[in-house]
């Protein structure tokens, strides 16, 4: 299929979407391979960091959406993943311990502004935001408002979907290795699908495909969202590479970013025709794989196709 709509990703094909000085001309060749390789649209994703470089980024990439046409039709707007998310290692994750942190109105605020009203999706941690205040102005500016890296108990989780939180970020990622058998982020969350729609990367590794074809089938294809969560390597291929913060990466064959010794994962470098083809592995139809990759995120970020 084509028109596939990303709205976890944090760069692609040698561009990283983080970068403070990202020019309109890498940005547009970013686009460019992106629609080359089907992807309709997609949220350039702004992970946790200081105040100041979140709203650095975002404005940089209100400009280079103004500054381009083919920007323009495929940017929707922007996904902020962080920074008011845990910071309890595990449900971190690769988010910098020293800027994850407790929800703040006025950052917020600052972080709207700053991309030029073009914020689109918000992913926090519910028990990070008191009274969930943060959750309910997000919501009434028309942002859409993911749990993510956190451990919310199932009132909390609850009282954030009542506040209008409507997604949980990669379910099943942002989680530690081990954890409550039952009593865990990942039930709380699958036990409120009706009401929260669960996103998930679909690279194979992340979540084992045998371990997706779980989740999908109790969440449900008319509703769970499938993303790459790409960073600046996707769509480069296997190989050792050094990303643009200097840190040397290595690409597996299954498309995982790891470190050197794969001791740990450090993103995807999936593009959406490798999550398409592993979907098929599981054995969905063209039109549940459109469903996953097409019509649920677009409804899940409110975009009109």
């Amino acid at each position: 299929m084509t028109g596939y709509i990303d709205i976890q990703l944090n760069g692609s094909f040698g561009v990283d979407f983080n970068r403070n000085n990202l020019s309109a001309e890498q940005f547009h060749f970013a686009c460019e391979k992106l629609r080359a390789a089907g992807v309709q649209a997609f949220l350039p994703t702004i992970t946790t960091a200081s105040q100041a470089d979140i709203c650095t980024r975002l404005a940089n990439l209100a400009r280079c959406v103004a500054a381009d046409p083919l920007a323009r039709a495929m940017v929707p707007g922007f996904h902020a993943e962080g920074p008011f998310i845990s910071d309890i290692a595990g449900y971190r994750g690769a988010h910098p311990a020293q800027h994850a942190r407790t929800a703040n109105l006025d950052e917020a605020k600052q972080q709207f502004a700053a991309s030029n009203g073009l914020l689109r999706l918000v992913t926090l941690a519910p028990e990070r935001d008191a009274s969930f205040a943060v959750t309910r102005w997000l919501v009434g500016q028309g942002v859409r408002v993911a749990a993510g890296h956190c451990d919310p108990s199932l009132d909390q989780l609850q009282g954030a979907a009542d506040a209008g939180l409507s997604l949980y970020t990669h379910l099943g990622n942002g989680v530690p290795l081990q954890v409550h058998r039952h009593n865990n982020v990942i039930q709380r969350a699958l036990s409120l699908r009706d009401r929260i729609t669960p996103c998930f990367i679909a690279d194979g590794v992340h979540i084992p495909l045998f371990a997706l074809g779980n989740y999908l089938a109790l969440a449900g294809v008319d509703r769970a969202v499938v993303v790459t969560d790409g960073v600046e390597i996707a769509g480069l291929g296997p190989g050792h590479y050094k990303t643009m913060q200097g840190d040397d990466v290595l690409v597996g064959e299954e498309l995982a970013v790891w470190s050197p010794d794969r001791s740990h994962l450090c993103g995807s470098a999936a593009t959406m025709p490798h999550i398409e083809a592993n979907l098929r592995t599981l054995g969905y139809n063209e039109r549940q794989i459109a469903q996953l990759l097409r019509d649920n995120p677009a409804r899940a970020i409110g975009l009109t196709l």
